[in-house]
């Protein structure tokens, strides 16, 4: 993607405004599909947050993204993401392109070489 389409993307998923909310009112804006597998009242949004990072990437929908910026920001993110061992290939683009990052930083992207 030239550096045009990054902004482009950057400028539709624009970082939302900060709004103060309580955890729980954080998973409860979720998508329900995206934790099936578990209570999602049970997730603690900072010790499992790479959990969190890695199945809004690679289930949610665009509220989905926009309320997890709001939480960690875009950053932290970019960090989480890094360290995941595993990610689907259409997560990785989307992060490297909304970041400005190139795919070679992340760990999931090494191990598959």
């Amino acid at each position: 993607m030239g550096r045009e389409g990054a902004f482009l993307l950057r400028y539709l998923i624009k970082i939302p405004n900060f709004v103060e909310m309580s955890e729980k009112e954080y998973i409860e804006g979720f998508s329900n599909y995206i934790f099936w597998d578990t209570d999602r009242f049970s997730i603690n949004l900072n010790e499992n947050a790479p959990y969190v990072v890695q199945r809004v990437l690679e289930y949610g929908q665009i509220n989905d993204w926009k309320l997890m910026l709001s939480y960690y920001g875009l950053d932290r993110i970019v960090e989480i993401t890094k360290k995941l061992r595993t990610l689907e290939p259409k997560a990785l683009s989307f992060i490297c392109a909304i970041s400005d990052t190139p795919k070679e930083q992340f760990r999931c992207y090494n191990s598959k070489l």
